[in-house]
């Protein structure tokens, strides 16, 4: 096909969104367009002075119920649709009065906003777009003679390319693909609610659409290209977060960022999630966020160099200075007052997070993972023990202060990755070990950190001596505890069902120590 800029004669412009409609078309109009339109879009242009031709009055048939009926007649679709290269098909738009249409601006009923608002099921489907789609599919199809306008945001690149005397292939394939990624995307959301509808949460066919949000620096590593994109879900975090100050987040950043602040949620008091890598390495609540910074940052400070901050509570001026104290690259918080945004500005380049809410640990949604030819669904992990239906397993049950310690450190369990073993005291981290193939390398490891932060405290003993233990997963074997045991654990929380679980629970009432069965795990591979 021919890369001469084709110009356009007649436009079809049908949106909800006015925003650019005027200056489109004006522009359409001043380069000899003819206008059709309808409701309000035609109404918008009218009072704006401009001429332009009802749908209706184009075809020569009114719209009927109410409105669901105006653009599916053939003097529309045969004029999109029509291929202006082929005789036969400009013999038979003749035969039948079918004049052709160069242009269509159309962006779809507020379906997706219509379902964020919690309207009722009747409202839903009455915003369930169908002769926009078909406009939009139409025109696509027929890009080689048609441009498809679905966003403002494209309105400027045309109405500069009608001033160069028409449109390029090349310009017109892009919109095309972009048309198609909306629909799509459309009736993805459609199709979503229709689950929702009927409580299927994972259906025999799940569509996943995105809006991207920002084109990255690269992924994970440098030669990886990476974008970040939002699926409309509007679960406070880093999707609806507002960046106050800061250079531009990477995806690392990105990912671990979500990481903290879907960590710090799960806590009623102050609380604060430091996090590196993906994993927490301190986490604390008190009864002030820096309070709990302090306790979150003795529990590694070599790890919380150069990590990520999350805060549950509006950032103040005293939280902002203890941080800001250590390089850190991304705090992130539902708000902060405008002192403790004085006291960060003086580090231009780490980034402020704002995200005006919490996300809810209770709510559900589905989590996706790419796998080689395809992907893995599964709903959010949103469970949370109930301390009265906890299971003390061993001769002597947990003390008070020993159970609140035991169900913080297994709120904890859950943000760090498989196998997860966390000393807790106080209601703070003091030894975090993640990750590892060996569950008592994790024992041990979490420990080894523990012993490190106390040596740079000063303290004479471990922290981790009179702490509590929680595992994400049971003990398979005795000698996971045992390490636990050895690096001071009084309390024990594990899901428990191992084949071994007597041999576990011996080992505890050998060593006097407490121990609960949740019956939950949360493993996070």
């Amino acid at each position: 096909m021919t890369q001469t800029p084709v110009p356009v004669r007649r436009a079809l412009i049908s949106v909800s969104d006015k925003t650019g409609l005027l200056d489109l078309a004006r522009a359409l109009i001043a380069h000899g367009a003819e206008i059709l339109s309808t409701g309000g879009s035609a109404r918008a242009l009218r009072e704006a002075g401009l001429k332009v031709t009802e749908v209706s009055d184009h075809t020569g048939f009114p719209e009927i119920l109410d409105g669901r009926v105006k653009t599916l007649v053939p003097q529309i679709h045969g004029g999109i649709l029509g291929r202006r290269d082929l005789p036969a098909h400009v013999a038979q738009m003749e035969q039948h009065g079918i004049a052709p249409i160069d242009l269509i601006a159309v962006n779809l009923y507020p379906f997706e906003a219509t379902v964020a608002s919690g309207a009722g099921a009747e409202d839903c489907i009455e915003n369930i777009d169908i002769g926009g789609p078909a406009l939009i599919r139409a025109a696509s199809k027929n890009h080689d003679h048609v441009v498809v306008l679905t966003d403002p945001a494209q309105y400027g690149a045309i109405i500069t390319a009608l001033s160069e005397g028409g449109t390029t292939l090349e310009a017109r394939r892009a919109l095309a693909g972009a048309a198609y990624a909306r629909t799509a995307a459309y009736d993805a959301a459609i199709a979503a609610w229709f689950a929702a509808q009927r409580g299927d949460v994972l259906p025999e066919r799940l569509t996943v659409a995105g809006q991207r949000r920002e084109s990255l620096r690269y992924g994970e590593n440098p030669h990886q290209q990476a974008a970040f994109y939002a699926d409309g879900s509007n679960r406070p975090g880093v999707a609806t977060a507002r960046q106050i100050q800061g250079k531009a987040l990477s995806y690392n950043n990105l990912n671990d960022t979500d990481a903290a602040f879907e960590a710090v949620a799960e806590f009623d008091a102050p609380a604060v999630v430091i996090v590196k890598h993906a994993n927490p390495c301190g986490i604390a609540t008190a009864d002030s966020l820096s309070a709990a910074w302090d306790l979150a940052l003795r529990c590694d400070p070599v790890s919380a160099f150069g990590g990520i901050v999350a805060l549950n509570r509006t950032l103040d001026a005293e939280a902002a200075t203890r941080i800001a104290a250590i390089f850190t690259e991304v705090i992130v918080a539902p708000d902060a007052t405008d002192e403790a945004r004085e006291v960060l500005s003086r580090k231009k380049n780490l980034r402020l997070l704002l995200t005006g809410a919490l996300p809810d640990p209770a709510e559900g949604g589905v989590i996706i993972r790419s796998v080689a030819g395809g992907f893995l669904a599964q709903t959010r992990d949103n469970g949370r023990i109930v301390p009265a239906e906890l299971k003390v397993v061993t001769q002597r049950a947990p003390t008070e202060a020993e159970m609140a310690d035991l169900i913080f450190a297994f709120r904890v369990c859950k943000h760090v990755k498989s196998n997860a073993i966390i000393y807790a005291k106080g209601q703070a981290t003091v030894g975090i070990g993640a990750g590892q193939m060996s569950r008592v390398d994790s024992a041990r490891i979490a420990a080894i950190k523990g012993a490190d932060a106390s040596r740079a405290a000063g303290l004479d003993q471990p922290l981790t001596a009179g702490s509590v233990v929680a595992s994400d997963a049971f003990f398979p074997f005795a000698d996971g505890l045992e390490a636990a045991i050895a690096a001071g654990a009084t309390a024990v929380i594990q899901p428990g069902g191992s084949i071994r679980d007597d041999e576990v629970i011996a080992a505890a009432d050998r060593a006097g120590i407490a121990m609960v069965f949740t019956g939950m795990r949360h493993f996070r591979h």
